[in-house]
């Protein structure tokens, strides 16, 4: 049987992000990117939501000991994942991760439905901001033209600013990837070097001219790195 891999998106985020991974990864393991009910309707803390699902999704397909791949907030759900069930992950991989600190790209109050700014919003996420391409651009357009998504976006990510993980991460004893961006403003390299400090069984490799999203920005670089690790 394939080892199973699960790729958990950002607040922005979704299967588009991760085509890299899916490429250079798919005919060896079981891949799996469950969508993260962010736009749900309920009365629980957001973060305690999105990790109740991921327990549920990997009850639900059977999914034995995975490996734990999450960019920004999908890294901060992999993290509360981990800690509640060290014994059923088998690698944690986290890039610009949330769970310690990050500034929130888009503020308070996005302006919605305003192009340009969600542009140069989308844009400050990259090193290059030619990785803003206007299909990403207006995927996460669409999401702001929505009162209702654009407030669970605020919220979560409220939310996600409030969960702070320093002081359950000596607790977790998986062994852990970090892969950041030199230049990442969301999440930015200090955030990299904590984790590192505070995780018990880690390793941090930083990637030059790259931001908030490595696996999208230097695609070939970050399957390398992640082969290496889950090779050892």
């Amino acid at each position: 049987m394939k080892q199973s891999m699960i790729l958990l998106h950002g607040l922005f985020g979704g299967l588009s992000n991760w085509e890299g991974v899916i490429q250079h990864f798919g005919s060896r393991y079981d891949i799996h990117i469950p969508l993260l009910p962010i736009y749900d309707q309920h009365n629980e803390d957001n973060l305690d939501y999105l990790v109740r699902f991921l327990e549920r999704y990997i009850q639900q397909h059977t999914l034995e000991k995975p490996v734990l791949i999450g960019n920004s907030l999908g890294g901060h759900v992999a993290i509360l994942y981990t800690h509640r069930h060290p014994d059923k992950v088998s690698r944690l991989v986290l890039t610009g991760s949330s769970g310690l600190y990050e500034n929130n790209i888009m503020g308070n109050y996005p302006k919605r439905g305003n192009y340009e700014y969600i542009r140069e919003r989308v844009a400050y996420t990259f090193y290059d901001p030619a990785v803003a391409t206007d299909a990403l651009v207006n995927e996460v357009l669409q999401i702001t033209r929505n009162r209702i998504k654009c407030l669970r976006i605020v919220q979560t990510a409220k939310s996600a600013q409030r969960n702070h993980v320093a002081a359950i991460l000596p607790e977790i004893p998986t062994p852990t990837l970090l892969i950041w961006g030199e230049e990442d403003r969301v999440s930015p390299p200090d955030v990299a070097y904590e984790f590192q400090q505070l995780l018990p069984d880690v390793q941090l490799v930083m990637l030059s001219a790259c931001g908030h999203a490595p696996m999208m920005e230097h695609p070939g670089q970050f399957n390398r790195i992640l082969e290496d690790f889950l090779g050892k």
